[in-house]
Order: structure tokens, then sequence, then C-alpha cells
């Protein structure tokens, strides 16, 4: 199955994280599919490759709990029902 989820990068103390596709029997910070977006959680910055989402959403992705949340206050998954 594959998952959009976060990948954790940046030094220690300053984490960043990158929003990927990947199957979700693969480690936390494995090679990924695709990457989908950037979140940094310190400044609430957020960059979203939403054609790249909606497509793997429609595929039959399945985002986490946490990647649900950033992408609806993008309001992406009113793209994908339209």
């Amino acid at each position: 199955m594959i998952k959009l989820r976060l990948k954790r990068y940046g030094k220690k103390r300053e984490v960043s994280y990158r929003i990927v596709a990947m199957d979700s029997r693969t480690r936390r910070d494995g090679r990924p599919l695709e990457e989908l977006g950037f979140y940094n959680p310190r400044t609430d910055e957020t960059r979203l490759n939403v054609p790249g989402i909606v497509k793997r959403l429609q595929q039959g992705a399945q985002p986490t709990d946490t990647v649900r949340d950033i992408l609806k206050k993008a309001q992406v998954f009113e793209q994908v029902n339209a």
C-alpha cells in the first residue's frame, strides 16, 4: 500500500519534513517513490506539489494522520473530489 507520510531531515532540534509517497513497509527515512512537498513545523511553512498529491490520492494512496491535517489546512481534498 502506498502512503503519503513525513520524511524527517535536518539538524538535531531543527527538524523539517518532506511529504513523500512511500510503500507502507519501508522505513521512515528510506527512499521515497516521489517527493510531494515540504513542511517546517518551526515556522509552519508548507510547500506542496498539489497536482502530484491529487494524482497519488486518486491512485489510492492513504495519507497518515499528520499529513491529512496538513492537506486539509491547504484544502487539497476539495480538489480531489472536484
